[in-house]
C-alpha cells in the first residue's frame, strides 16, 4: 500500500509551489528562468548523448598513430615472465610527452 504522503505533489500542492515560486523570484523573471532552465536541459541532454556516442565510437577517432601502437601492443610479450617470476622491460613510445 503506498502512502499519499510521500510521491509527487497533486493539484493544490502544485498551485502553492507556483505560488511561491512567483513570491520569491517574481513574475517578471520567470520567463527567463523557465528559458534558462531549458537550454541548460537541453545542453545536458546533448552532452550525455555524446557522451555515449563517445564509448561506441572510440576506434573511430583514434588517429593512424594510435592504432598503430595499440596492435603493437597486443602482439608483444606479456609484461612478466610467469616461470620465473621476474618482470620484463616494456618498450614505451614516449611521443606524446
Amino acid at each position: 500500500m503506498m502512502n499519499p504522503m510521500v510521491g509527487m505533489p497533486q493539484g493544490l500542492e502544485w498551485l502553492v509551489i507556483l505560488a511561491i515560486v512567483v513570491l520569491v523570484f517574481g513574475a517578471a523573471k520567470l520567463p527567463d528562468l523557465a528559458r534558462s532552465s531549458g537550454q541548460a536541459l537541453r545542453i545536458f541532454k546533448t552532452e550525455t548523448k555524446g557522451l555515449r556516442d563517445d564509448e561506441d565510437d572510440v576506434d573511430e577517432q583514434k588517429t593512424p598513430e594510435q592504432l598503430e601502437i595499440d596492435s603493437r601492443d597486443q602482439t608483444q610479450a606479456p609484461a612478466h615472465n610467469e616461470a620465473s617470476g621476474e618482470v620484463l622491460r616494456e618498450r614505451r613510445d614516449d611521443t606524446t610527452a
